[in-house]
């Protein structure tokens, strides 16, 4: 009996031992056997996600933002403690001479297809890598973009991380207020027309049927006059523009040309006068934080709801 009940315990401790915990990163399975303890996140917006998880104690700093943002009272309050440490994309020294054992990051928001840091160029070096979800078109196709790759980003983190009741509640708690708010508010008699425009004037960048303001978009109750462009974040000609005339215009605020700036060009312009968001002067800014994959986008889905309801 002795023997049985011992050899019991030794398999449930080796069970523990070696409990893992496996989650899906675009086309791979990353797999870890306990939490990260020296993380890095880049871009402003995947670096909110590790602060709502609330999972500092597990980072040692944050790249990528400085470079194209300015972190806002609740940002600088959530990173006090923890060093910038390149402010644009990171290098693969940057990452190891951190000693960093995780990178959260996306295609395009610290990482380049073919670049010197990619899930394969980190590994030799303990540096596990969870790509952000609506970055997986850049190597693979996926489904058009939805509310549920950020929810799912939040969901992954906290089984990562091993706080995954915090993630499901945090997620639970988007979902019912982001719901009620919706409800709330009167029904349109037809989706407007919008149109984002991050930047560029010779040609605009915008947001394709696989960037976030889609998703935004359509849950808002509008739709994406470039929901049918094969795209995530790119660029398209200003005549495929003035032909789909959108009624609404969203400006992405960031960089050094302000969202003012980005308007009056656009008001100013002969070319966009007969535009029905230029005639109608409608316009709505987002933020970067807001307009790309993270917690704020809840906010941005009111803000485009009022703005797509306003007179």
């Amino acid at each position: 009996m002795k023997l049985t009940l011992t050899t019991a315990l030794f398999t449930i401790a080796a069970t523990a031992a070696v409990a893992q915990t496996i989650v899906q990163s675009c086309d791979r399975e990353v797999t870890f056997d306990t939490p990260p303890q020296a993380a890095i996140s880049n871009d402003v917006n995947l670096t909110e996600m590790m602060l709502v998880l609330g999972l500092t104690d597990h980072m040692v700093g944050y790249t990528g933002i400085s470079g194209w943002n300015k972190l806002d009272a609740e940002m600088r309050a959530g990173v006090e403690e923890l060093p910038e440490l390149s402010e644009q994309y990171p290098s693969k020294e940057v990452l190891i001479g951190a000693e960093a054992d995780f990178y959260f990051a996306g295609w395009n928001y610290g990482m380049r297809v073919g670049g010197e840091v990619t899930p394969e160029t980190l590994a030799p070096f303990g540096i596990e890598v969870y790509e952000l979800t609506e970055s997986c078109i850049h190597i693979g196709a996926k489904d058009a973009v939805s509310m549920e790759d950020m929810y799912n980003d939040l969901r992954n983190l906290g089984a990562i991380f091993g706080v995954q009741e915090r993630a499901d509640a945090l997620i639970a708690g988007y979902q019912a207020d982001l719901a009620d708010f919706l409800a709330d508010q009167p029904a349109l008699s037809q989706a407007p027309r919008a149109f984002v425009y991050d930047s560029g004037e010779d040609a605009p960048f915008t947001a394709g049927r696989y960037a976030m303001p889609n998703a935004l978009i359509e849950a808002a109750g509008g739709v994406n006059v470039m929901n049918d462009f094969e795209k995530s974040w790119s660029t398209v000609g200003w005549e495929a523009v003035v032909e789909r005339n959108p009624e609404i215009i969203i400006i992405v605020n960031y960089g050094e040309v302000t969202a003012a700036q980005k308007r009056d060009f656009m008001m100013s312009n002969p070319a966009f006068a007969d535009l029905d968001a230029v005639k109608n002067d409608r316009f709505v800014v987002l933020e970067y934080v807001e307009a790309t994959p993270g917690p704020r986008n809840i906010q941005a889905v009111k803000t485009l709801a009022a703005a797509f309801r306003a007179e």
